[in-house]
């Protein structure tokens, strides 16, 4: 049984706890947030209001640090530092020369180190870099991403919307897709953006350009406190435009077929080719949770690819 620790008890946390306790093998042992009013329902662990007595007091093998950005070097290195795996939400950090820092802490310790980078382990993003690869619906023409959503005035103290602790749009939400795309396609060539900011509002739109082809990326916080959040994205191949709109999944083909393969839709009666159903969260977790029961790299997000995301990002924040 490998022992978890939560720091951390914000809206991102709920996931993190539900996929942990979903994986046969993980216990949260305790959690720690300096809110004490975060502990009601947290029955299942010890409880702590200081990250230094509960790294003191406790004994872990992996800590999942969900904390606001700003303070994830930092917690990340303290549990490094005692010899712990971490799990670190994302972005790491809005500092790309923190990057090595971080990973030098686990190589020195011996132990493991991820970012939770979580398009990566969702079906549909992992669909499309898998086209990519294998070249089956041919090179890639365009693309189209989009993630928005309403400011996020929930967050402790308002951190989110303070661009200083945060990043906001470019770090915060728009470096989902800004990821995905250095990881399927590599760093981008030249990235065009435009961008409107208030103290209530960010909306980013960024064109990156490749060689024979570019995409364009939307991220937004509207200044709507009803306004529902949502991702989609079109790839268009030279044999296929592949879909993700509304939760729905779609390859429609140069001769007029479409075939949904929307996660979990199908079964093994159509003759649709849904893809499985899969969390993203709880499939990052347990991708890392394997990596440290078994001993083996988590190299699925590699140090270089975090730092062309980060060069990137400062270039058009």
């Amino acid at each position: 049984m490998l022992k978890v620790g939560i720091v951390g008890l914000g809206g991102i946390s709920k996931v993190h706890i539900s996929g942990w306790q979903n994986i046969d093998g993980a216990e949260i042992v305790a959690v720690c947030d300096i809110r004490e009013e975060k502990f009601e329902g947290k029955e299942f662990a010890r409880c702590y209001k200081s990250y230094d007595e509960m790294l003191e007091k406790e004994t872990f093998d992996i800590i999942d640090v969900c904390v606001p950005t700003y303070l994830h070097i930092e917690y990340s290195l303290k549990a490094l530092n005692k010899g712990i795996n971490v799990i670190c939400e994302k972005p790491l950090t809005l500092n790309k020369k923190e990057v090595k820092k971080v990973y030098a802490a686990a190589e020195k310790n011996n132990v493991k180190f991820m970012v939770a980078q979580v398009t990566r382990f969702m079906a549909p993003y992992a669909y499309i870099k898998k086209a990519v690869e294998s070249n089956k619906y041919g090179k890639i023409l365009s693309g189209t991403m989009s993630r928005i959503g309403c400011c996020p005035t929930w967050s402790f103290e308002n951190w989110m919307m303070d661009e200083s602790k945060s990043g906001m749009i470019p770090y915060d939400l728009h470096i989902h897709d800004l990821d995905f795309i250095v990881y399927t396609f590599g760093a981008p060539k030249k990235a065009t953006a435009r961008r409107h900011k208030s103290d209530v509002a960010d909306y980013l739109n960024v064109i990156y350009d490749f060689d024979g082809f570019f995409i364009n990326v939307e991220g937004a916080w509207y200044n709507a406190p009803k306004f529902p959040f949502g991702f989609t994205f079109i790839f268009e191949f030279e044999k296929a435009t592949l879909a993700y709109k509304g939760g729905k999944f779609c390859v429609y083909d140069n001769e007029g077929g479409i075939t949904d393969i929307t996660p979990g839709k199908a079964d093994a009666n159509t003759g649709d080719i849904g893809l499985p159903s899969t969390n993203g969260y709880e499939e990052e977790l347990r991708y890392f949770f394997n990596c440290v029961k078994d001993n083996k790299p988590a190299d699925i997000i590699k140090p270089k690819e975090l730092e062309a995301v980060l060069k990137t990002v400062k270039t058009i924040k």
